[in-house]
């Protein structure tokens, strides 16, 4: 009798074992939701601990002038904040930034920061973030720009629009309402690219009817590359090309080379993020004006959402913009 009160015993532990467990050999949504959970509050507790928080960086090119900016702000402000930072580069290609982002969860990192190599190709990204249970903060290109921004996830960066409106803006009354003008767009896997050309067609289409855009032409945001497009543009439009709009301050410099190495001096050249090499051909006379990108606010920004995230500490925003500010002769040695 024991014996076979024992055999009933054993089965009926092997059947709620068996209950347990999901049908497919997954995960349940319990053991997710507290894994994440676990994730979560270890994240917590190192901080709350004082020790190293970590911080994963996915930047989508550091080659890129502006992007290498961005990366040195947040190691700065790393090492003040005792954060660990582990910066990765895409190299431009969408596919490594997905393979990296997953890579750094696997490190352990607590958040992450990312600059999209593509921003229609960020789902990928977003979902590992929500998966890992860990906070997700984009920077500098935004993937949400229509504003759904899904929970748990931040941008910090400048309304790209407002760059091509203050170069238009400005460049509008230097050439008194009218002439002919050509735009050197940046990559065009990239929202600014965008949004910055359009920025300068806005102000055309409300302000000046008299301007017009003789050609839109990607230079990739390479100064190289900008020399070869505006090398045609002069070609093709000779002495009717009154200014040119570049979406970077590289592509506006190249633009600069091709003019002078043509001997043109009359044509006006505008850029955008009033780089070092930007700020000084503004002082020499040969770029008209730039807009200033505040690399450092970007990233500091960023880090701010991602340490907060990490710590639960409020945020009563999830987006938070950093302003433009047009630079000219007038103001140009504030930004040197």
């Amino acid at each position: 009798m024991k014996k076979l009160l024992s055999i009933v015993l054993i089965l009926g532990l092997v059947l709620g074992l068996a209950a347990c467990t999901p049908a497919d050999g997954g995960t349940t949504a319990a053991t997710t939701a507290a894994a994440a959970e676990a994730t979560t509050t270890a994240a917590e507790t190192t901080a709350a601990a004082g020790e190293k928080i970590k911080i994963g960086y996915a930047c989508p090119n550091i080659n890129n002038t502006f992007q290498t900016y961005l990366v040195d702000a947040a190691k700065a402000y790393a090492e003040k904040n005792n954060v660990e930072l582990i910066v990765v580069d895409g190299q431009q290609d969408v596919i490594m930034q997905q393979d990296q982002v997953k890579a750094l969860i696997e490190q352990g990192v607590q958040a992450l920061m990312v600059t999209p190599a593509d921003t229609s190709a960020m789902e990928p990204v977003t979902a590992a973030a929500k998966e890992a249970g860990i906070p997700l903060v984009y920077f500098n290109t935004n993937p949400y720009s229509d504003g759904n921004m899904p929970e748990g996830t931040y941008y910090v960066g400048s309304q790209e629009v407002t760059a091509g409106e203050l170069q238009m803006g400005y460049a509008g009354e230097k050439l008194g309402g009218k002439g002919n003008v050509a735009i050197l767009m940046g990559g065009l896997t990239y929202e600014a690219s965008f949004e910055r050309s359009q920025g300068v067609k806005n102000i055309i289409e409300s302000k000046y009817p008299d301007i017009k855009v003789l050609a839109e032409e990607t230079a990739e945001w390479q100064r190289e590359k900008a020399v070869s497009v505006v090398e045609n543009w002069i070609t093709a439009y000779g002495d009717d090309l009154d200014a040119i709009f570049a979406n970077n301050d590289e592509m506006a410099l190249g633009a600069i080379n091709a003019l002078q190495a043509a001997g043109i001096s009359d044509v006006m050249v505008f850029g955008i993020d009033a780089t070092p090499d930007g700020v000084k051909a503004i002082e020499d006379g040969t770029l008209t004006a730039t807009v200033f990108q505040d690399a450092k606010g970007q990233s500091e920004g960023a880090m701010d959402f991602a340490i907060k995230a990490i710590k639960k500490e409020a945020i009563t925003e999830s987006v938070n913009w950093i302003p433009y500010v047009l630079v000219t002769k007038d103001n140009v040695a504030q930004y040197k």
